[in-house]
């Protein structure tokens, strides 16, 4: 396997840039997550990774090697795609070693190979099925298997998992990060689904608008986000915010005129003066009920019971919350229910950066 190093990657389509400077490394066996909303560029640098587009400007090295002008076919990898790609007049078996008769290699070794990567898939039983035979499930199971039969230097996983329902979607999820710490390999992966990213990765990159907002291991990402895109892209359900709160002297002035204590104003240095206008977030599973000192009262819209938790909407001078709490804290509808805040997000209205110091 290999490391993968993209620098000041741009690329543009006529007149639309759609990467803009782009820099990404992924270390020799890593695992890294390209994840943002539609539109935001991750499917295009993959395609760049892959060969399958050019670059506009930049730099593309797999370990020491240049690969920025060559062809996909010389780049050693392997691409799964959320469409499967399979051959539909031939068997599983026929699919899977179709990229080693291609290459011309010896019938003996395409047996084996098949037979160890039909072994690890589950997929032995479905060797002479036809894909139109084959659930969701497996024909991706295939898909994967078809790429690591041929044992290439870098994996690129471009939404595998998007025509699946979600329990196979998780099950699937688990059975990719399962084959990643088996082989070895070095793996991107593009989704715009934050659960997979969070769950799969070993480094997320957050794209926006062509951009990466934030490179780091998942739960850095998510507790220390760096802008409020971020904030607001990770996590499920999303961050609250509110707009237009002023620092005051006993804290955070909010709507319908209540005030937030800041526990540990050090974390924002001296981004806490006085009459400055700042963003609040505060993620819905970092609220606790606390009826003796809260440190604000919420008005309860509806209660959502989601198994083992409620999520409840509440509000808060007009403005609307979202609250996360354990399934047995009897809360209902029309309460007035009184929180602590565990942890909170200061941003600056005008760039969206985190205020913390």
């Amino acid at each position: 396997m290999v490391a993968v190093t993209a620098r000041t990657i741009v690329k543009r389509f006529g007149a639309t840039e759609v990467l803009r400077g782009v820099d990404v490394h992924v270390p020799h066996g890593g695992f890294a997550v390209l994840v943002g909303p539609s539109g935001c560029g991750k499917s295009t640098l993959l395609r760049l990774l892959a060969g399958l587009e050019e670059v506009t400007s930049g730099e593309i090295r797999f370990g020491d090697r240049d690969v920025t002008g060559l062809a996909p076919r010389d780049r050693d990898i392997a691409m799964v795609f959320q469409s499967y790609a399979l051959y539909p007049h031939l068997t599983v078996r026929d699919n899977l070693a179709f990229g080693l008769n291609l290459r011309k290699t010896h019938p003996a070794t395409i047996a084996s190979r098949v037979a160890e990567v039909s072994a690890m898939l589950g997929l032995d039983h479905l060797l002479d099925r036809l894909p139109r035979a084959l659930s969701g499930g497996q024909r991706q199971r295939v898909a994967m298997g078809r790429a690591i039969v041929r044992r290439p230097q870098l994996f690129l996983f471009d939404e595998p998992l998007s025509n699946l329902d979600a329990a196979l979607r998780a099950q699937v999820r688990v059975e990719i990060r399962k084959l990643h710490d088996q082989l070895g390999a070095t793996s991107v992966y593009v989704t715009h689904d934050q659960v997979e990213a969070m769950t799969l990765a070993d480094q997320i990159f957050v794209l926006n608008r062509g951009v990466v907002e934030q490179v780091g291991p998942p739960r850095e990402v998510y507790e220390l986000p760096r802008t409020r895109f971020v904030a607001g892209f990770l996590g499920s359900p999303a961050m609250n915010f509110l707009d237009n709160v002023q620092v005051a002297a006993g804290g955070l002035a909010l709507p319908g005129g209540q005030t937030l204590a800041i526990r540990d104003s050090a974390q924002f240095g001296s981004a806490l003066q006085p009459g400055r206008t700042v963003s609040l977030g505060v993620r819905p599973h970092d609220f606790v009920v606390r009826p003796d000192a809260p440190d604000l009262v919420v008005d309860v819209e509806l209660v959502e019971l989601l198994g083992p938790e409620l999520q409840i909407h509440a509000r808060l001078g007009g403005a609307p919350l979202t609250v996360c709490l354990d399934s047995q804290s009897g809360v209902a509808r029309g309460d007035r229910l009184p929180l602590a805040v565990r942890a909170l997000h200061l941003f600056d209205p005008a760039t969206g950066l985190s205020l913390r110091a």
